[in-house]
Formats: C-alpha cells, sequence, structure tokens
C-alpha cells in the first residue's frame, strides 16, 4: 500500500487531518523534516509531563469525591453515587465539547500558545476545586477544568511533529505511559493528602488539588521556557502531492471499520463503568455489598490498580501479543473480565461476613488480576491500526474513535454510578446486581468478538504511521 509522504508541518496545516491533505497522522518523514526535529526526544518528554497533567486533574478528586459532596451537601450515603457520578462526567462533557474549537484555534495561533493557555487553566480550575463548599461550586469548577481541556489534542499533535518515523513509535509510547503515570499519581495524591488539618481544616479536600494545580504550573512554566512551536513557516507550497480523499462515510464503508468502532467502544464501556464505580464501591459500606474503605485506602487501591496496569502493558502484552495476536488476547480477556468480576463480589462477601484475612488476600489478587483487562484496550488500537483502509486515512478513523470514546468518557460516568446507587436500595443480594449487568456486558462484547475482522488477527501491518 502506498505511502503518501506528507509536507512539513506549517501555518497552513491542520491540527485535525485534512480529507485533502496528503499524510498519515501528522508525521513529516526524515528526509524532509528540520534536523531539530530528529533529535527532540527532551521535547517529546517535556511534552509528555503536559499530557499527564489531564489524568492527573480528572482522577485526583476520585478518592475523595464521594466523601466531600457527603460532607458538603450533606447527602444520603446511597444518593451519593449519583451526585459524584455527575461530577465526574462534568469534566468529560465540556472537554468533549470544546475540543475542536482548541484545535482550530491551534491551527491559528499556534500550538505553543494553546499548549500553555489550556495548561494554565486547566491547573488553577483543578486546584479550586478543592475549595468547593456547595455542590454547586464543585459543578461550575468542574466544568471549568474540562473547558481547559485542550491540552491532550495538542500535545498530540506536538508529539507527531517532533517525531520521524523511526522515533514516532518510541514517542508515542512515552505519550500512553504519561497518561498511566498521571492515572495512578492522582489517586495517590487525593488520597494520601485530603483531610491533613491544621492550615487546612476549613477546606480539608484543597490541599491534593492545590498540589495537582502546583504540578500543573510547574509543567507550564517548563513548556513556557523550553517547548518549542512546532507550526512552521511554509517555505514551499504545501500539498503538493495528492492523496486519495478519505470521509467519514467512505471510511466507515471499508472492511472491518464498523465492527472494531462498535467492539473498541463496548470495551471502553466496560472500562468507564468500572473506572467510575469503583471508587463509590470502595467507599460504600459492607452491609450495602462495598468495601467500607476510606480515603487513604481507596487512592492505594486506585493507585496500585495503575501500578499494575503499566506491568501488564509495559512487560506482559508485547510478548503476549507477539505469541497469540490480537483477537485471541481479547477472547481472553473477556474470561478475564468474568473471573475479576467474580472474585470482586467474593472479596465484599467476605468483608461483609468479617472473613477479613481472606479478604485482604483475594481483593488484592482480583485487583491485580482485574488490571490486565487494560490490555484489550491496547489491542483495539492495534485493531484500528489494522483495518485502516489507508494511512491517509488513519487520522481521520481515530478522530472517530476518539470521538466514540469521549462520548462514553461523557456519559458512562453518570449512567453507572446512578445505576451502582439505585442498587444500592435494594435488600441483600440486589445490591449485587451492578455487578451481573458488568458480567452481562463482558458476555456480549464476548459475542461480538465473533465478528472481528481477519485482518485483525493477524499481525499488525506496517503502514509507516504512529498505532498511538
Amino acid at each position: 500500500m502506498a505511502v503518501h509522504p506528507p509536507a512539513v508541518a506549517d501555518e497552513t496545516s491542520p491540527l485535525l487531518p485534512s480529507q485533502d491533505g496528503p499524510g498519515h497522522n501528522g508525521v513529516v518523514p526524515a528526509a524532509t523534516k528540520p534536523k531539530e526535529l530528529q533529535s527532540s526526544m527532551g521535547q517529546v518528554a517535556l511534552l509528555c509531563c503536559a499530557r499527564a497533567i489531564d489524568p492527573l486533574a480528572f482522577f485526583t478528586i476520585f478518592p475523595f469525591v464521594n466523601q466531600m459532596i457527603a460532607d458538603t451537601a450533606g447527602i444520603d450515603e446511597a444518593d451519593v453515587g449519583f451526585y459524584s457520578g455527575i461530577i465526574e462526567s462534568l469534566f468529560s462533557v465540556t472537554q468533549m465539547m470544546l475540543m475542536i474549537p482548541w484545535a482550530r484555534a491551534a491551527d491559528r495561533m499556534g500550538r505553543k500558545p494553546v499548549l500553555i493557555l489550556s495548561l494554565a487553566g486547566l491547573s488553577i480550575s483543578s486546584a479550586l476545586f478543592g475549595f468547593s463548599r456547595t455542590l454547586g461550586q464543585m459543578v461550575f469548577f468542574r466544568c471549568l477544568a474540562g473547558t481547559f481541556g485542550g491540552t491532550v489534542v495538542t500535545v498530540r499533535v506536538m508529539i507527531s511533529e517532533n517525531s520521524t518515523p523511526d522515533t514516532q513509535a518510541r514517542a508515542f509510547s512515552y505519550f500512553s505511559l504519561a497518561n498511566t503515570i498521571g492515572t495512578v499519581i492522582g489517586p495517590l495524591l487525593g488520597g494520601a493528602l485530603c483531610r491533613p488539618g491544621g492550615v487546612f481544616r476549613h477546606y480539608p479536600y484543597a490541599l491534593p488539588t492545590v498540589a495537582a494545580g502546583a504540578f500543573g504550573v510547574t509543567v507550564t512554566v517548563a513548556c513556557l521556557m523550553f517547548v518549542n512551536e512546532t507550526r512552521k513557516p511554509a517555505d514551499h507550497t504545501p500539498h503538493e502531492t495528492a492523496s486519495p480523499t478519505w470521509t467519514s462515510a467512505k471510511i466507515l464503508r471499508s472492511q472491518g471499520v464498523l465492527p472494531v468502532l462498535y467492539i473498541h467502544g463496548l470495551s471502553m464501556m466496560l472500562a468507564f463503568a468500572y473506572t467510575a464505580v469503583s471508587p463509590v464501591f470502595y467507599f460504600t459500606s459492607p452491609r450495602l455489598g462495598g468495601y467500607g474503605f476510606s480515603p487513604f485506602y481507596i487512592s492505594l487501591f486506585l493507585g496500585g490498580s495503575g501500578i499494575a496496569q503499566t506491568i501488564w502493558l509495559v512487560l506482559v502484552y508485547p510478548p503476549l501479543h507477539k505469541r497469540l495476536g490480537t483477537g485471541n488476547i481479547l477472547r481472553g480477556l473477556c474470561f478475564v473480565w468474568i473471573i475479576f468480576l467474580a472474585a470482586t463480589v467474593g472479596a465484599s462477601v467476605l468483608h461483609r461476613h468479617g472473613e477479613m484475612v481472606a479478604f485482604w488476600i483475594l481483593a488484592p489478587l482480583a485487583l491485580i488480576l482485574g488490571s490486565s483487562v487494560a490490555m484489550q484496550l491496547t489491542a483495539m488500537q492495534l485493531a484500528l491500526d489494522s483495518v485502516s483502509p489507508s494511512p491517509a486515512a488513519l487520522g481521520t478513523l481515530n478522530a472517530m474513535s476518539l470521538a466514540i470514546i469521549s462520548f462514553l468518557r461523557a456519559v458512562a460516568p453518570a449512567m453507572f454510578t446512578s445505576m451502582y446507587a439505585s442498587t444500592l436500595k435494594l435488600s441483600s443480594p440486589g445490591f449485587y446486581t451492578f455487578w451481573l449487568v458488568l458480567g452481562g456486558l463482558v458476555l456480549v462484547l464476548a459475542f461480538t468478538l465473533r465478528w472481528l475482522p481477519e485482518q485483525v488477527e493477524k499481525a499488525p501491518r506496517k503502514l509507516g504511521r504512529s498505532s498511538a
């Protein structure tokens, strides 16, 4: 399959890939890319620090948001999950709505100004969340943080423009690792630093958000001083070569695209459902089927899950994928999902009946095993690569997938935490209904894997662009 070489990125190069423009995923071949960009891993490292701010801001509140809502608004324990789901979702709702405007602003103003503005706004608004004294203030600051969500799309294109075909795989692996690091550090900050007393006794949840904001401000200053603008002035006529037009409709009609997008969306819905409900589940008392953890233990479990995911992805996934392939990994992880859900419910039952030794054996083991399902999402990214009809279509295909994920990230937390909260009003064993629903979704996913395209079962094609 022919690869159409793109022109060097300039002030006319769109952040979102043009349907008519040449290239693939915005990565410039080494032959045409400036020499300074071929040895720019230091730039990539700074950009990855900026990438970590988004998940850091998103997840810092997870360990304590339930207790904060209960303390601030005086809401009953059984209703806390409903409000926490809404607050968690608002970040993604506003981010989804403003992602394309941020991208267009970066095309007009340059990458660096948008990066600095969005980083600074995200850092400050996230810090202010901990000073909320009413439920309305919590909603406002969460929405404000999502408004400055332009960091993700800007960092991604700047990493592409700082990469060559030889370095892009490594650069985007660091990009993914930065997201995981932010996911791990966020809950740890939230659980370890909340309710410290002293000068924060009147604002018991401010210290973790201030710490997250301070890290963001530090990264903002570093990017302001050391990150280079990647949108360069044109020194030739752009788009000198022609390329096929890959409209969204044409891509959707391509073989295997619709099944993979559906399977990817279902996989992400499962991931978002568990991620949103797990802090509420950890917070819920054992008499209602939860673990009854304090914010500190919630942060340990959430942070431990992130660490375990890193190990599964970095050490286990590459050799496992080489041996089994994408399709077999996806099928095997459906089986892991079922075992994980059953073990989670089993640990809750043990805790409820006072079998604490058995609980502390089973619960961490279930967490470690369950963290392996993160490999499902990496496998689905490779599946997207495999069904892309052309390198020139990959950017649009990934944008379509990102739109689905953004929508699910916006609605899934509120939907599933509300569902979980409603099951807590049922008598035993009715409050385990949520886990049966997740198990049903896993079975649906396993069934739909029958439609996995043949090209996904094979080794990933080398299309000459990043799969990140």
